[in-house]
């Protein structure tokens, strides 16, 4: 790269300074104003300043534009001619997307240097590929195999007989449970807990009363490639089954995975989700914050559920439910319009009763 274009950032980020210019080179953007102007982070319309990118995609946010400081921001074609006092704008078809592909550049995460730090515990048998970096106490069981290019952070505990695909990333505090199997390029946030027993007992009577006797759980829990798990999200292992995390589906924090559950790919599951156990949850699918699946129940290859649907019985593939329970969009909203004019009715009606004469 070109100093005419960009620099090395001394503001303490670890990315670079870019020129407005070779912003627009890297978007495929139309540069209207100085292409000389440089910015070092990025930032949102209302807090921007002379040295951050910002964008605008949306029309509710042009007041936001006209009041902002931002060096530079992308602008979507429909809103270039906003009024605003940011001299340099870069026209791109969907901004969003486009300020993406700069985001890595702006802030790189620093590279974890390869080697075992001497306070982890590496167990008998297990195997290591080149340019591992395993963290401070962390702990690495029996014949776990871990693939070429993993960052295993301080204090993590990988199980005897793990399996972790290459390029993948444990943040600090992950446990993995024996009986997991990670694909490649995984990454895995602080507190997370993968291959737990599932909650599974079976009732006998005892002593007069009853027991819980505990489901030895002995499938495998498998994530599959380019798969995200948030901070503190749960995922248990199969108690005979597998429970499996397709590949490129992204699980928010706070998540609970029960077992014998099957995810298939590229589908979305935001905070607090929770899935009960044996659910198949199809290719594509959006489980939005705070669902509950009860068990045994099959969530269709592209539907859509919104915040805290319940979730009682088959979702049909491609459509949106919402509600508790859980019912087509549309037939939810009209509930629950229905359910906001209760009040007013009662009210009419005790307005009726209390005209008509007792001896009616």
């Amino acid at each position: 790269m070109s100093a005419s274009t960009t620099q090395r950032d001394d503001s303490g980020e670890s990315g670079l300074v870019l020129t407005a210019a070779a912003i627009a080179e890297a978007v495929g953007g139309r540069l209207v104003g100085d292409g000389m102007v440089r910015v070092a982070r990025v930032a949102p319309l209302d807090r921007a300043t002379g040295q951050d990118l910002s964008f605008l995609a949306a029309a509710k946010y042009a007041a936001a534009f006209t009041a902002s400081r931002a060096g530079v921001v992308l602008v979507a074609p429909e809103l270039a001619e906003t009024p605003g006092s940011v001299a340099v704008r870069i026209v791109v078809e969907r901004p969003q997307e486009a300020l993406l592909t700069l985001l890595p550049r702006f802030h790189r995460a620093p590279a974890a240097t390869p080697g075992i730090h001497a306070t982890a515990i590496v167990g008998s048998g297990a195997r290591l590929g080149a340019g591992v970096s395993v963290g401070a106490y962390a702990v690495i069981g029996d014949g776990a195999v871990i693939g070429d290019g993993v960052v295993i952070g301080s204090h993590c505990v990988i199980g005897a007989g793990v399996e972790i695909g290459a390029a993948s990333q444990l943040y600090p505090g992950v446990t993995v449970y024996s009986g997991a199997v990670i694909g490649r390029r995984v990454t895995i946030h602080s507190g997370a807990r993968i291959a737990s027993d599932g909650f599974g007992y079976v009732q006998r009577p005892a002593n007069g009363g009853v027991e819980h006797v505990k489901i030895p759980h002995v499938g495998r829990c498998v994530i599959e490639d380019d798969v995200e798990i948030g901070a503190n999200t749960t995922i248990d292992r199969g108690s005979i089954d597998d429970t499996v995390v397709g590949a490129g589906t992204k699980i928010d924090n706070l998540v609970q995975i029960a077992h014998n559950v099957r995810i298939g790919r590229a589908c979305l599951i935001m905070a607090q989700v929770g899935i009960a156990g044996s659910v198949r949850v199809e290719d594509g699918a959006m489980l939005l914050g705070q669902v509950g699946v009860s068990g045994h129940h099959t969530v269709g290859k592209g539907a859509r559920l919104a915040a805290q649907a319940g979730v009682f019985g088959d979702i049909p593939a491609g459509e949106t439910w919402s509600g508790y329970p859980a019912r087509p969009h549309k037939e939810a909203l009209r509930a629950q319009a229905a359910l906001f004019k209760l009040p007013s009715l009662l009210r009419r009606i005790e307005r009726l009763l209390d005209r008509t004469p007792e001896s009616e």
